[in-house]
């Protein structure tokens, strides 16, 4: 007999996660001892109720289940994680390898697949979803340094070139020469202009 696999789920959409429920309660080997919504909850729901695998939204509020996948692999890493998201980035599979997750399904997936990489990553499996794997594929490698990548990361995010060069420990005038080499590597027109474009190149 098959041993039944406990299983937590986070995702803000309500109707989503009770779909999500409904699904997974047709299985006799799969069971889902816990539901979340908030990003921040994960983690002491997860050392509270101790799942198999934690099936996690990416867009979440107060924290991205990225992070939060990091941190429970830190706090619990026998719990293995399946992103389930709509945000089918490559930049977001590369952070997901990052942060040990098992695998990677989107949310236009066919319900059996999904409940076939529930089993497949508590068992020790990774999981990708061919479309995604596709798409990462086919992005060119980036021509970004990681400091380059980091500088641009933050200006996307609101921060000053100040603020930036204290947070990382540079120069004011060395984060004015990695903004101005990645403006000249994307051929783009200005910071937030590079900004767009190695976010949607996956480069971020």
């Amino acid at each position: 007999m098959r041993s039944v696999i406990r299983v937590l789920i986070a995702e803000d959409v309500r109707i989503l996660r009770e779909a999500l429920v409904a699904l997974l309660g047709y299985e006799e080997d799969i069971e889902v001892v816990a539901q979340v919504e908030t990003g921040d909850a994960i983690v002491p729901t997860a050392l509270a109720h101790r799942p198999d695998v934690a099936v996690l939204d990416i867009d979440l509020p107060m924290l991205d289940g990225l992070t939060a996948a990091a941190d429970l692999h830190a706090r619990l890493p026998e719990c293995r994680v399946l992103i389930l998201t709509a945000l089918g980035r490559p930049s977001n599979l590369r952070r997901g390898v990052e942060a040990h997750v098992s695998g990677f399904m989107l949310k236009d997936s066919r319900p059996q697949d999904l409940v076939n990489a529930i089993r497949d990553v508590a068992a020790g499996r990774r999981v990708v979803d061919q479309q995604l794997a596709f798409t990462a594929l086919s992005f060119a490698a980036s021509p970004l340094t990681d400091r380059e990548a980091d500088v641009l990361r933050l200006t996307g995010a609101g921060a000053a070139p100040r603020d930036i060069a204290k947070d990382l420990h540079l120069s004011y005038g060395t984060v004015r020469n990695y903004l101005a080499s990645a403006v000249t590597k994307l051929n783009a027109r200005t910071r937030q202009d590079a900004v767009r474009i190695a976010t949607e190149a996956g480069w971020l």
